[in-house]
């Protein structure tokens, strides 16, 4: 069967160029303009991968991605940018993704990356985030149908942990989830955005909170 890709890029010409070229190579391309579409198109299942636009209208690519990996997305992302530094590069590995192709780039190249992620990745292994749901347009999360607005930094480490499922997140990866830009953060800073994540966990009502594994790290469980 011809792998489903999700297409995310907010330029109608280029995602138009993108999708019939996937087209003839025999994947089955699934456009989306915006974050909130391609997180919906997301959670539906039976993706093989997905190409994700850093600059969406609506929200940044790389916090769409760290919402799908917090809510079980376990597919291969390739994110598509304008941006060529070394900082920006290392933002999208950090939040989740798996390939990185400045623009402008040649469509034969975004294939042959597509096909050895595809590859890599095998069949997609099933994923859980417990009773949370991330919103990368937003900046919540939603439990038992409440939401509960989150700030950037805090959504990006609640992403972080939602992501290991339930595994150990060390400190230093926490801050660089958390501080994309590579900005110098104490561990007294970082303490206190974890004690407010804990806060607005229990104050929603949810069985999870972030725990401390003492000289290692934090994870959620």
């Amino acid at each position: 069967m011809n792998p489903r890709i999700l297409v995310v890029e907010d330029d109608h010409a280029l995602r138009d160029v993108l999708v019939r070229g996937l087209r003839e190579e025999e994947f089955r391309p699934v456009p989306a303009a915006d974050g909130a579409t391609a997180l919906r198109l997301a959670d539906s299942g039976g993706l093989a991968a997905a190409v994700l636009d850093i600059g969406l209208p609506d929200a940044d690519g790389r916090d769409v991605c760290q919402a799908m990996r917090a809510n079980g997305f376990a597919a291969p992302v390739l994110f598509l940018t304008a941006h060529h530094r070394l900082a920006d590069r290392l933002s999208g590995f950090s939040a989740g993704g798996d390939d990185y192709l400045p623009k402008p780039f040649h469509l034969a190249e975004l294939v042959a990356r597509l096909r050895a992620a595809v590859r890599r990745a095998g069949p997609a292994p099933s994923a859980a985030a417990g009773d949370l749901v991330l919103d990368a347009v937003r900046h919540t999360f939603t439990v038992h149908g409440s939401r509960v607005e989150l700030t950037p930094t805090e959504f990006r480490l609640l992403a972080a942990l939602m992501s290991a499922a339930g595994d150990i997140v060390r400190r230093r990866e926490l801050v660089r989830a958390g501080w994309p830009e590579g900005a110098q953060v104490s561990d007294n800073t970082l303490d206190q955005y974890l004690t407010r994540l804990r806060r607005k966990l229990r104050d929603a009502g949810s069985r999870l909170t972030v725990t401390t594994v003492r000289g290692i790290g934090h994870r959620l469980s």
